[in-house]
């Protein structure tokens, strides 16, 4: 492989999904050497420094920036300052280091994407191994004797990075039968194993990319609003849903306890609509470690005595860590101007989408971002940045300079 500025970001696609199966917690590690490593080899090759630019990197810095500024009212002011901090700086990275994949040639963005396809077919393989054996590699690597049941639920953050690289995956210049293979396997091993928005997501993620084939520019354009207006307009729709009547009783508990995590989410954005509660407040919520009251069961329908005896225990807090709802956690940390300043950088991103393995991936993260994990868990954020650096070596987006 010819040593292009690229070649670390292809090593760690290679890597990136059987690293998942056997520590998720290793992409945020992985991916801040091998961003820094790519701009330092493009700073090379170019003979200039790469600094990152465009639009979308200015409204990513605009929202860590306010994300910082909100730790003069935050109820964690130190937090809020640090985290805003280093995502401000994890965002211009990895900007540089897409605006490097983007100038790199076609022969080096080939090779890419192929070395993505044969990580991501290793890392379902491994994935699958480790279900069928009852999670015995997994096991291994932590040296564990004997069978942990937690372990079950340990694959997916996995299942999560499969989906969202699956559509990038796809469009590797490799031969059809061995695409459909790779597409059909990792579908398979999703509906497998108990990973369930994940599963939501990889689906979703075929059909944008089958749609965006068919009907590219309208199917960006439907991406681009429909996250901008599910940001801005998230705490409407459900504050909307919760008053209508439905009832969250005949959901498994899991699902249920979505519901009651996003219900008080709503009850404390309404009290710092505009500004919210500071940057990674979430975790330090006056009133989330508290379980439902009676009569919030009562209000949103769970009436079932099992299900309410699995809310009185100390695991069913209101609101454990984050929202599980990315627009719902923008707009309790860092209000409507936060969330103002989201759209506004998801819209220039889905936008600037120019092909379907782009907008199938953008639409698989943005399934698993309304449905679980922490905005801005570090894993999460330097997954999303690795996604973003790698689409540019697709044809038609790696005409453009910037994410």
């Amino acid at each position: 492989m010819p040593r292009s500025p690229t070649t670390p970001l292809a090593l760690l696609l290679l890597v990136m999904p059987a690293a998942s199966v056997l520590q998720f917690r290793a992409i945020a590690p992985l991916a801040i050497a091998t961003l820094a490593a790519v701009v330092a080899m493009g700073w090379r090759a170019e003979g200039r420094v790469p600094w990152p630019r465009g639009p979308a990197l200015w409204a990513a810095l605009a929202l860590a920036g306010w994300g910082a500024l909100s730790a003069i009212w935050a109820v964690d002011p130190r937090r809020a300052a640090t985290e805003a901090l280093l995502l401000g700086a994890f965002f211009a990275l990895g900007a540089a280091a897409a605006g490097v994949v983007a100038r790199a040639d076609a022969p080096a963005h080939r090779t890419l994407l192929r070395w993505l396809a044969v990580g991501l077919a290793t890392g379902v393989a491994l994935a699958a191994v480790d279900h069928a054996t009852d999670n015995a590699v997994r096991a291994a690597v932590r040296g564990l004797r004997e069978h942990d049941i937690t372990l079950s639920f340990g694959l997916k953050p996995s299942i999560t990075v499969f989906a969202v690289l699956l559509p990038l995956a796809i469009a590797a210049p490799i031969t059809g039968w061995l695409r459909a293979l790779l597409a059909a396997a990792s579908v398979a091993v999703a509906l497998w194993l108990p990973a369930e928005t994940a599963k939501i997501a990889i689906v979703a993620g075929l059909v944008a990319y089958a749609l965006a084939s068919w009907v590219p520019r309208l199917t960006r354009t439907a991406l681009a609003a429909s996250l901008a207006l599910a940001i801005l307009a998230m705490p409407v729709l459900l504050g909307a849903v919760f008053t209508s009547g439905a009832t969250a009783g005949f959901l498994p508990f899991s699902a249920a306890h979505r519901v009651v995590i996003w219900d008080f989410s709503l009850s404390r954005i309404a009290e710092r609509p505009l500004l919210g509660w500071g940057f990674e407040a979430s975790r330090a919520i006056p009133g989330g470690k508290a379980n439902a009251t009676p009569a919030t069961l009562d209000r949103l329908g769970i009436v079932e005595p099992g299900q309410r005896a699995r809310f009185a225990l100390v695991n069913a807090e209101s609101l454990p860590l984050h929202p599980h709802n990315a627009a719902l956690q923008l707009r309790l940390e860092l209000g409507m101007v936060g969330a103002l300043l989201a759209a506004l950088l998801v819209a220039l991103l889905a936008s600037r989408a120019r092909t379907p393995a782009a907008i199938g991936a953008m639409t698989a993260a943005a399934v698993v971002g309304s449905l679980s994990y922490g905005l801005w868990q570090g894993w999460w954020i330097a997954l999303l940045l690795v996604l973003i650096a790698a689409t540019r070596a697709l044809p038609a987006e790696g005409r453009e300079d910037i994410p």
